[in-house]
């Protein structure tokens, strides 16, 4: 692991970069690479060659406002338990959850594992397995944001089904969701953004400022989350 390519990434992210489901992880691959190339268009910098770290890179990043030196510890807990399937993994994503994932939707039940781990002190809403309920989460925010918790329809607008999970990016029509329950596993899928009812953000850490920069990410994209 390269300690200074992972300061890099965790700069990125704390502006609005898409690194992929492994985040800052120090290791290189394409997410960095296109995050990197995307910030250096950004900033209008002259590189010779798109992509690489040099002079220029580490020192527009470190002059960049509103940098948070590490990833968001809630997106910190999610990705510990990215990857696991309700089936393959029941033992230890049940544990984790303290709950059978088999026979519950449980996406907001992973939505509030991982907020009540990172943030001992948020104020937790009832009902937690009710995705819609997050609606009454913490502040409301107007816009995608990396960490946000945004909550979805399901079924039907007007009906009583949802599904919640992390935002941690977004193209042109569609939220890329950190979240459970997304093919029956922990996963980063896409989810239109016209299913959106509104993004929450906790009301014990600091409100997010700037503008979530589009990314493309390789991922599915999910439609019914049951």
């Amino acid at each position: 692991m390269d300690k200074t390519l992972q300061e890099v990434q965790r700069r990125l992210i704390a502006l609005g970069y898409n690194l992929g489901p492994a985040g800052a992880d120090g290791y290189p691959g394409r997410f960095t690479t296109a995050a990197v190339t995307q910030f250096q268009k950004d900033k209008g910098l002259a590189i010779q060659f798109p992509g690489t770290i040099g002079p220029k890179t580490l020192a527009a990043l470190s002059g960049s406002e509103n940098v948070k030196p590490v990833e968001l510890p809630w997106i910190a807990e999610a990705r510990k338990l990215l990857g696991l399937h309700e089936v393959k993994d029941a033992k230890k994503l049940d544990k984790a959850l303290r709950l059978d994932t088999s026979e519950i939707a449980w996406c907001g039940a992973f939505v509030g594992m991982c907020v009540a781990t990172a943030l001992p002190s948020e104020p937790m809403i009832a009902n937690q397995l009710g995705s819609r309920n997050w609606l009454k989460f913490g502040h409301t925010i107007g816009s995608p944001q990396i960490g946000a918790v945004a909550v979805f329809w399901r079924g039907g607008k007007d009906g009583w089904q949802g599904h919640v999970g992390f935002v941690v990016g977004h193209d042109k029509t569609h939220l890329h969701i950190l979240g459970g329950n997304q093919s029956d596993k922990v996963s980063v899928a896409r989810v239109a953004k016209d299913r959106l009812l509104g993004y929450r953000w906790p009301t014990s850490y600091p409100l997010p400022t700037g503008t979530l920069a589009m990314t493309t990410i390789n991922a599915s994209i999910t439609t019914n989350e049951a």
